[in-house]
């Protein structure tokens, strides 16, 4: 037979490839919960972001439900199916934001160093049409694009905007869309807008280390917050179609703790990547009592 190609898959594939694997074995049946999201990390052997953005694809395809403050639940399967969704070449949201923190910061540095007035003011007049789209309730999504757009014009590098263009717009895939969908609330617009406060702010005063760190503690604080428990954080708005950011509740961390207990995962395998190789045995032989201490520490 011919031969094919092997791709790298990305992190949160590998994971989410052995979870549906899992469910659809049936060691998580239908309308059971499923461990913790820390129980599953350390299972699993992987960071917490990377099984957030593996359990946000799982979502997207329609094996599994996350209920706020109860728990994330296998679902039954679909007439039509969500799981048809090829998600084989989105990027991870999470991966996503620390590439546009390393980008962006140095962006935003050009930009307030070489930036000329007009474009300055252009980027303020993004800025204020985030301001009032929050305030009037809707979704200010398109002036935040066109806010770091602009930062990026006024780098003068036709290749920088190219890349901050095709950064962002990427978080207009099903994946983001979905994480969003957790996460989106008029407070964190709010917050949002505090961030770019402080980077228009450098700009204005054409402080290019300002707003280098302006930019990357924007991004930071992006990452942390979709970051958060998706059961224990993440506000519920399954009841909320297409429309205007509405205000929605948050559970509690104490909430959190007690609505989180779950059973033990079974026949979970760390990937190939967690496994560490023992020390080789000549090795060990060649130095008898450094051996010792090898053998102490493994």
């Amino acid at each position: 037979m011919p031969i094919e190609a092997i791709e790298p898959q990305r992190l949160y594939r590998q994971i989410s490839d052995q979870l549906r694997k899992l469910i659809v074995d049936g060691e998580f049946p239908v309308g059971s919960r499923l461990p913790s999201e820390r129980d599953l990390s350390v299972q699993l052997g992987v960071s917490r972001p990377s099984l957030r953005e593996a359990l946000i694809a799982l979502e997207v395809e329609g094996y599994i439900e996350v209920h706020m403050g109860s728990g994330i639940y296998v679902c039954p399967p679909s007439p039509a199916p969500e799981g048809e969704i090829d998600l084989s070449t989105q990027e991870g949201p999470l991966e996503l934001i620390r590439a546009r923190a390393m980008l962006e910061g140095e962006v935003a540095y050009a930009a307030a160093k070489n930036g000329k007035k007009a474009q300055i003011d252009a980027i303020e007049e993004a800025f204020q049409q985030m301001i009032e789209n929050t305030s009037a309730g809707a979704n200010p999504l398109e002036a935040d694009r066109l806010f770091h757009i602009r930062v990026a014009e006024a780098t003068g590098n036709s290749v920088l905007v190219g890349l901050v263009t095709q950064l962002f717009d990427a978080r207009l895939g099903p994946l983001f869309d979905r994480l969003h969908s957790h996460f989106d609330t008029i407070e964190v617009w709010n917050d949002a807008i505090e961030e770019h406060s402080r980077v228009m702010k450098a700009l204005r005063a054409r402080d290019p280390e300002m707003a280098r760190q302006a930019m990357r503690r924007h991004m930071d604080i992006a990452f942390k917050r979709y970051s958060a428990s998706l059961v224990g954080q993440a506000a519920q708005i399954k009841k909320k179609k297409a429309g205007p950011v509405k205000e929605i509740g948050i559970v509690k961390p104490d909430a959190k703790k007690a609505a989180l207990k779950s059973t033990p995962v079974k026949r979970i395998t760390k990937p190939a990547a967690v496994k560490k190789t023992p020390a080789p045995k000549a090795a060990v032989k060649r130095a008898p009592a450094p051996a010792k201490r090898r053998s102490a520490r493994a």
